[in-house]
């Protein structure tokens, strides 16, 4: 008994750190998601590709000086005047 009770537990936290990271639920769909788009064979970080998440929505990047320049259906493309940056944390 004592040992089913560990299992679920250690299930429980797994999910938990998994839905924490929002890698799963991005790749699901279910929020929404921007990419670099490439241009002459480089990643231009000024241009984003974005998709639209089903619990949140197209995302907004006004707050970091973005404009939108063309709906889609599916994509929403907004020009930047510097690089997103996909992370706070710093690399080092």
């Amino acid at each position: 008994m004592l040992l089913k009770i560990f299992i679920v537990g250690a299930l429980l936290v797994g999910v938990m750190a998994a839905i924490k990271d929002g890698r799963v639920l991005k790749d699901a769909g279910l929020l929404s998601s921007c990419t670099a788009l490439a241009s002459g064979g480089k990643s231009d970080q000024t241009e984003m590709s974005c998709s639209k998440g089903r619990l949140d929505g197209w995302p907004d990047l006004t707050n970091k000086s973005c404009t939108l320049t063309s709906m889609g259906r599916h994509r929403e493309y907004w020009h930047c005047l510097a690089p997103v940056v996909s992370s706070q944390t710093p690399n080092g």
